[in-house]
């Protein structure tokens, strides 16, 4: 245990304190259990080390990581008894998915050891749902997104916005403090700021490796594919950035990375999963998430500059940010008259010259327009949608 200790509190130490994800207001710390999930690269370890530090009595506190050394040899469950038998209670695990049977360990210390509090975060989304049933309803899930526009501004320009709802931003509420010109800003999130190591001089190589590791080793291992899918499924990725926004064929993607057509659903189920596409679908499931896929888009807009910077085409970095920031808040679904729709008003989603035509049939219709600082009547500016959370 002393090398886990010593990790521990080399991490806390070198854990900042100035700036927090917003999921951290939104988690009810409190619980027995829960579990924060989320793409990798997009803060959780940050988050959870943040927590220990701020809130918790750190000698009452252990934070490890599930792909330590340490685990070679000894079990989460090993860890756990220690630690509940030396009257300590609050027990934080990163990294869970990359433990061997972690669902069934953590459901029996939730049952055997009820004066222990566990949070555990997990970069593999597809692990953490096909686990969480183990758990049944002991442990919530809470999921994290990558920056927003508004969080991009405090954590690399110490540009502090509050955030607004929906309503607000379309009654021309949403302002940036100090700020005159807004659109430099925005051009630099869209390129590289849904990321919190952004800055970091190697960003572009750290980016490229979680493509790879979750293409080629994520996805695979989740759902049991030898390591040459791992390399179709990259291959198929790099395709959707070639051609997004489009309504997917089946047989035209088989084709591509020469696979049955009955494979590709999946493949991109796995894909959306794990944070690197995202589908528009429309409202005929009747529930969020069960429509059919009209369009699919890559999952934010760094995406697009890191996979396909030559196909970065204007009008499918505006939608992708749009559709990225929007669904944290609300259920968006394709319209069959515009770009989007969302609680029944509908969104037409282009540059400062997109005209009123295709919304002229809706009953609460948006013209949404990048390259405006400021906006009237129901032309909203793009860079506005980035201030929900």
């Amino acid at each position: 245990m002393d090398k886990l200790y010593e990790f521990y509190h080399k991490k806390l130490s070198e854990t900042p304190l100035e700036f927090t994800r917003y999921k951290y207001r939104e988690i009810k710390w409190q619980g027995r259990m829960l579990g924060v999930v989320g793409p990798r690269g997009v803060g959780k370890t940050t988050m959870l080390l943040q927590r220990i530090k701020r809130e918790e009595d750190i000698n009452d506190t252990l934070y490890v990581s599930a792909d330590h050394l340490y685990f070679a040899d000894h079990s989460l469950l090993d860890v756990a008894d220690s630690f509940s038998k030396s009257g300590k209670r609050n027990l934080y695990i990163d990294e869970i998915h990359k433990y061997h049977g972690w669902s069934q360990e953590l459901k029996q210390i939730y049952d055997s050891y009820s004066d222990l509090r566990v949070v555990f975060t997990g970069s593999s989304i597809l692990d953490i749902y096909k686990g969480i049933s183990d758990l049944s309803r002991r442990s919530p899930i809470y999921e994290m997104q990558g920056l927003s526009f508004r969080e991009y501004l405090l954590l690399f320009h110490n540009i502090e916005v509050q955030t607004y709802t929906l309503e607000e931003i379309l009654n021309h509420k949403a302002i940036i403090p100090g700020v005159k010109h807004p659109l430099p800003l925005f051009k630099s999130y869209l390129q590289s700021g849904y990321y919190p190591f952004s800055s970091d001089p190697d960003f572009d190589i750290e980016l490229q490796q979680i493509i790879t590791q979750t293409m080629e080793v994520d996805i695979p291992q989740y759902a049991g594919m030898n390591v040459s899918i791992g390399h179709k499924l990259k291959q198929l990725l790099v395709f959707i950035a070639k051609s997004v926004p489009f309504k997917p064929v089946y047989q035209k993607l088989a084709t591509v990375i020469n696979t049955s057509r009955n494979n590709i659903p999946d493949y991109l189920y796995y894909m959306e999963r794990a944070g690197m596409i995202a589908s528009l679908q429309d409202h005929t499931g009747g529930i969020r998430g069960l429509g059919k896929t009209e369009k699919l888009y890559l999952d934010n807009p760094n995406l697009i500059y890191a996979l396909s910077p030559q196909n970065a085409e204007t009008g499918n970095v505006r939608e992708t940010f749009f559709l990225n920031q929007m669904r944290v808040r609300f259920p968006v679904i394709s319209s069959s008259i515009s770009d989007f729709q969302i609680d029944g008003k509908t969104f037409e989603v282009g540059g400062k010259n997109k005209g009123q035509r295709q919304i002229a049939e809706s009953k609460e219709g948006y013209v949404v327009k990048d390259d405006i600082e400021f906006g009237h009547d129901n032309v909203i500016p793009l860079w506005s949608f980035g201030l929900t959370y």
